[in-house]
Parts: structure tokens; sequence; C-alpha cells
């Protein structure tokens, strides 16, 4: 299931979380504005882990490196297995069997 609009715009959320702390009920923001009430408070939630108020909870930096790592970590293992496949195609086409060596 994807996203069915595009992310808001970090000035947009940086303001929604200011009127937050300065009393609006994210309820109200959404009445007025678009996002839900749910996504106003989950950016309020970040913006305090962001600034350090929130001891265990990840900042967007840490979330976006973890995405970043994640993402890159499913790339490495698809091409392990095409490599994986290929060797073994190639031996049986050759009729070798490759070394098992952990070396490399």
């Amino acid at each position: 299931m994807g996203r069915t609009q595009k992310p808001y715009r970090a000035e947009f959320r940086e303001q929604m979380v200011a009127l937050v702390r300065a009393g609006r009920t994210p309820e109200e923001l959404a009445r007025e504005f678009e996002p839900s009430g749910q996504t106003i408070r989950n950016w309020v939630e970040q913006a305090a882990a962001d600034r350090g108020e929130r001891p265990g909870q990840l900042t967007s930096a840490e979330l976006e490196e973890l995405t970043r790592l994640r993402r890159e970590l499913h790339q490495v293992k698809l091409e392990r297995e095409i490599l994986s496949k290929a060797a073994a195609w190639f031996a049986r086409e050759t009729g070798t069997i490759p070394s098992r060596s952990r070396g490399s």
C-alpha cells in the first residue's frame, strides 16, 4: 500500500509543531489544516526526540540512517543471491565445482 500524497514540507511540519507547543491541540489543527491529529502528534513526538527530550526514541537522522542501511542490506542480499545462483549455474555448465573457501 503506497502513499496517496506527497509528504508535507518540513517547514509546514515545524509550524504545526510550534502551534501545538503554543497551546493548540492536534485535533484543532487537523480540522483547520489537512493532516490528521495523529499525524500532528507524531510530528510533535519526533521533534521532541530530535531535541533529545525523549530518550530511547530514535532521532530523525538515526531513522534516515536506519532506513538507508535496511535498503542497502536488502540490495546486498539480492546481489548475493544472484551471484550464488550464477556460480551454481556456471558450475553445472562447466562441470566444475568451485571450492567453498570462507576466506573471501
